[in-house]
């Protein structure tokens, strides 16, 4: 088992000990990773990067990643396939010799 699949395990673990699954459909979750980017969005409000709470990063930030993993999950994709096959389309939207070094959308390039 690798170590995403057994967080992934953990996290279904606790979810369903509190009865939770009923709330984690695909809509659900998605709307709950928009919220939690939210509040992630809210600690560098007014503030330089280096201001931020850094305890609270971290939970914002794992707050995010639990609904990503729990609506892949849901979704039965594979984290690691998924990332890989966009890897694949950013490379051809974005190569090297074009993109390297600038903020360009890759229609811009």
């Amino acid at each position: 088992m690798s170590d995403i699949q057994a967080t992934i395990k953990k996290i279904i673990a606790f979810r369903d000990e509190r009865d939770w699954a009923q709330f984690h459909n695909a809509k659900d979750l998605a709307i709950a990773i928009s919220v939690e980017a939210a509040e992630l969005n809210e600690l560098f409000l007014w503030k330089s990067a280096e201001e931020v709470d850094s305890t609270k990063l971290k939970e914002e930030l794992a707050d995010i990643l639990t609904f990503c993993l729990l609506l892949a999950h849901q979704q039965n994709l594979d984290i690691q396939q998924i990332i890989e096959e966009k890897l694949v389309i950013n490379a051809a939207k974005y190569p090297i010799a074009k993109a390297k070094g600038s903020a360009k959308k890759y229609n811009e390039l």
